[in-house]
Order: C-alpha cells, then sequence, then structure tokens
C-alpha cells in the first residue's frame, strides 16, 4: 500500500515531529508510515486523513483488486 502523508504534510508545512505531535504518536511512527515500512491502524489513519481533510482513500492508495 501507498501513502501520500508526506505530499499531505510537507503541503501543510509541517516537520515529521509537528505532525506526530498532532496526532500523538512518535516521530519514527511518522517516519515508518511515510516510508511504507508500517501500515497505520484504522483509527490513526482515519485521524490522518481528518487532519488533512481528505478521505482516506485519497491518503492512502491500495491497488488491490477484488478477483472474481
Amino acid at each position: 500500500m501507498k501513502n501520500r502523508l508526506k505530499h499531505y504534510r510537507e503541503e501543510a508545512g509541517w516537520s515529521q515531529g509537528e505532525l506526530a505531535r498532532r496526532l500523538g504518536v512518535s516521530r519514527q511512527t511518522i517516519n515508518a508510515v511515510e516510508t511504507d515500512k508500517y501500515d497505520p491502524s484504522l483509527p490513526l489513519a482515519l485521524r490522518m486523513a481528518r487532519l488533512f481533510a481528505v478521505n482516506v482513500p485519497d491518503l492512502f492508495i491500495d491497488d488491490w483488486e477484488p478477483s472474481e
């Protein structure tokens, strides 16, 4: 799963530390999500999307398609 967290964070002018503070997580968590080393929990993904006023699918891109 790919994400656009870094794009939205930089667009807001926030450091990883500032975003982490706003979300109540560590800077390491933000770094791990941005580098695709960690998929956030559903509550965290929802908070991220709400913070940037976007839908979760706009923030996290999943190319998965169901098989027939």
